[in-house]
């Protein structure tokens, strides 16, 4: 896990996607390997460099890997945050001006993940006065403080619990709320939902650290912040159990209306159940309420059960189906297969149930096999079932990310 970790993975992302002209990181290297310098840059690539580097310098301790997440933390700072309105930016041009400014409260989330992590990642060092780090680290603690009021403050609905997809550069209204032009328009989903579950609770993981640490940062952190974020924290947890979880399949239902009645059909994402089996648990062993947790355990193994329904025998995972067409999308995606192997790990170091274990080992496997490029560097958007590898999606790009398969190594090297 560590050599694809070091040497496929970031390596790839340091070497070859960094913007040496422009800052930050290029935006789109295609399928066929062409660098598309002049591609539009996304927020969600840039959070997730941002969350990946700093996870792997906090693990491993390599200064380029903290020189890489500096270098994403400073460009986000510099151009993806909206002085005027608040929040950040959906995308950039080339050159770093706003692109697309609407307010996507995942990508928000995601945000909040990558500057929660860069703190986690830099606060033992604060206590050397010449780090030379400290200004960095206060202002992702500031940044992802606002983050968190603004996804509060505009996408929390007081009315029906929950929080909406996405409002304009303003914070009003708009009528495409859909996070790509592959989902459905509906106001909430299962999706926004889980990627804001997991900044919150590793924003409450970093003010528990940062507390025991006493850490300088802790001057920034008031008892009425940290209580807010714990009970929004709970609330989360509790919306996934209690709304969207199908209390008939097990599954995760995707979209929902405002008052959650469930939207476009009966689908079944097996990526986002098993990913959501071990982020719920891990949310709820973060929050660390007796009542809570007790709640989770039970729901955590269901739903990972639920979504053997997609497991193949070659170990890899499918997609997803919609029950209702009959329609199955039964590509093994790379960041399906990176979330099974974590997703039964956690089962199997909690539970010790069955063949746990050997599922995750079996989808590694199939990594090993079929999706690492040992050419290029990073993983293969995905395979078909005969085998064919898709050099029609991005091999890095504004969804293909250093966060999925860097997330995966880490999790496996911290858990052991």
């Amino acid at each position: 896990m560590r050599e694809v970790l070091e040497n496929n993975i970031l390596s790839f992302w340091i070497n070859k996607m960094q913007d040496t002209e422009r800052g930050g990181f290029y935006g789109q290297m295609k399928g066929d390997g062409t660098l598309v310098k002049d591609a539009p840059k996304g927020g969600i690539l840039n959070a997730r460099i941002l969350w990946s580097f700093s996870a792997a310098y906090r693990v491993l301790k390599k200064q380029e890997y903290l020189d890489a997440a500096t270098r994403a933390q400073e460009y986000i700072v510099e151009h993806f945050l909206d002085t005027e309105f608040g929040g950040t930016y959906w995308s950039l041009n080339a050159n770093g001006t706003p692109l697309d400014t609407k307010k996507q409260f995942y990508a928000l989330g995601f945000m909040l993940y990558g500057m929660t992590e860069y703190v986690r990642a830099v606060a033992p060092l604060l206590d050397d006065a010449d780090c030379g780090i400290y200004d960095n680290a206060e202002t992702a603690l500031k940044v992802a403080m606002h983050l968190y009021a603004m996804i509060e403050e505009h996408a929390y609905d007081s009315e029906n619990n929950g929080y909406i997809e996405a409002q304009t550069r303003e914070w009003g209204e708009i009528a495409d709320m859909r996070l790509s032009e592959l989902d459905a328009n509906f106001p909430k989903s299962q999706n926004t939902h889980l990627h804001i579950i997991e900044p919150y609770t590793n924003l409450y993981r970093m003010i528990k650290e940062l507390r025991k640490a006493d850490s300088p940062l802790c001057t920034f952190l008031s008892p009425e912040f940290e209580a807010s974020v714990e009970q929004a924290l709970k609330n989360l947890i509790d919306i996934f159990c209690d709304k969207i979880l199908n209390p008939e399949t097990r599954h995760l239902d995707l979209f929902f209306e405002m008052d959650w009645t469930r939207g476009a059909g009966h689908l079944e994402s097996y990526g986002h159940d098993i990913e959501c089996s071990w982020l719920l648990h891990e949310a709820a062993l973060v929050l660390d309420h007796h009542n809570t947790l007790e709640k989770v355990k039970p729901i955590v193994a269901q739903v990972a059960m639920a979504s053997e329904k997609g497991l193949n025998e070659d170990g890899s995972m499918t997609h997803e189906a919609n029950l209702d067409t009959g329609h199955v999308d039964a590509d093994r995606h790379w960041w399906v297969q990176a979330e099974t192997v974590v997703g039964w790990m956690n089962i199997h170091q909690h539970w010790h149930t069955g063949d746990s274990l050997w599922k995750a080992q079996q989808c590694w496997k199939y990594i090993k096999d079929n999706l690492i490029d040992h050419e290029l560097g990073e993983w293969y958007w995905s395979r078909d079932p005969e085998g064919n590898i898709n050099k029609t999606d991005d091999h890095a790009g504004f969804w293909k990310c250093p966060y999925h398969n860097s997330r995966m190594c880490l999790e496996i090297i911290e858990r052991f």
